[in-house]
């Protein structure tokens, strides 16, 4: 039945590190095959053969997706990216193994209840890359400054430039009298501080070439306290403006919006759901921070603030902030930053 069925035929992907299992299927749901296979596209490309033309692919957006998804879609195969968090509910089954959840994604897709996320265009994605590997080199140099810190406190020094790690703060630094640990710590650290900063500044050049041309990395600059380095992480985590049809989708996906709990007559709203990319949250959030309250954001943030909390306001800011994204990115142009 597997090598003569002719029908279109639905497969799903149960993918790991090293080992995927592939279940494959009818529209009816009659199983056709099962196989496991080491995580090589030659074998992607081996098992997929027998899938017919067009066939309908889902995996879910797992560790290590991005090589299964680009050789399925060269095959010609029509790809569907599962949410993981619309197929936590497998683990409900008393036995829970690959075949399970593979013919479980299966069933979902071929019922039109599957979740799915985006699947961003390989130009998308290395632009993330760039991105968000910056945005890891700009922690690692915070952590190496925060442990420069805990060694001066345990020195007992407290007598502190504002910036520790400007001209002035070097020279404390240098001169500063340590025990022999504490000094070749301090010094390892300072080394790794310099390599990291070589490599951010780096990095930022090469997202800025890409994005030199782009509209909407230039009309998201406009927005009060978003700079290049904020856009370009508006521009890279959110990708197509065009999936959101309303900037309040935008606000929802980047998870700034409250929680929403309704069963019979009661109805719980919490805080926000933080679920979405996290980048894109603290971009918003470290974006209304840097504006005044002349600014028509600020404003906002200045009178939420004197009802519920500074803190209330930031949110409630930066969800006013991502709306002004969704506007710049899509129309290239943000008109209500008027006053």
């Amino acid at each position: 039945m597997s090598e003569d069925y002719a029908g279109k035929q639905f497969v799903g992907i149960d993918l790991h590190r090293r080992r995927s299992v592939l279940v494959r299927m009818t529209e009816s749901g009659e199983k056709l095959e099962t196989t496991r296979i080491s995580n090589d596209p030659e074998y992607l490309r081996a098992v997929m053969a027998r899938a017919g033309e067009a066939p309908e692919v889902v995996l879910e957006a797992c560790y290590g997706w991005y090589w299964a998804a680009d050789t399925l879609i060269e095959l010609g195969a029509s790809v569907h990216l599962a949410h993981p968090l619309g197929v936590k509910g497998f683990t409900y089954r008393r036995v829970k193994n690959d075949e399970r959840d593979a013919a479980d994604l299966v069933d979902l897709l071929r019922m039109g209840r599957l979740p799915e996320a985006w699947i961003a265009p390989p130009a998308c994605r290395e632009l993330r890359e760039l991105v968000r590997h910056r945005a890891k080199l700009v922690g690692l140099r915070t952590n190496l400054k925060c442990q420069v810190n805990a060694v001066l406190a345990g020195a007992g020094v407290q007598s502190q430039p504002s910036d520790l790690f400007g001209v002035g703060g070097r020279e404390l630094l240098e001169r500063v009298a340590l025990p022999a640990a504490m000094r070749a710590k301090v010094n390892s650290a300072l080394r790794l501080i310099d390599a990291i900063e070589f490599e951010i500044d780096t990095f930022a050049r090469l997202v800025a070439t890409r994005l030199r041309c782009d509209p909407g990395w230039a009309a998201v600059q406009t927005i009060p306290g978003v700079g290049p380095i904020l856009g370009a992480v508006f521009v890279a985590e959110i990708g197509d403006i065009n999936r959101f049809r309303r900037p309040e989708q935008l606000t929802s996906w980047a998870g700034l919006t409250p929680k929403h709990r309704e069963s019979d007559t009661k109805v719980r709203r919490g805080r926000i759901t933080k679920q979405g990319s996290k980048l894109v949250r603290w971009a918003a959030i470290e974006a209304v921070q840097r504006i005044g309250p002349h600014t028509r954001l600020g404003a906002y943030r200045e009178a939420v603030a004197e009802r519920r909390g500074r803190n209330q306001a930031k949110v409630a800011a930066a969800r006013e902030l991502v709306e002004c994204v969704f506007y710049g990115l899509r129309d290239h142009h943000i008109r209500r930053l008027a006053a």
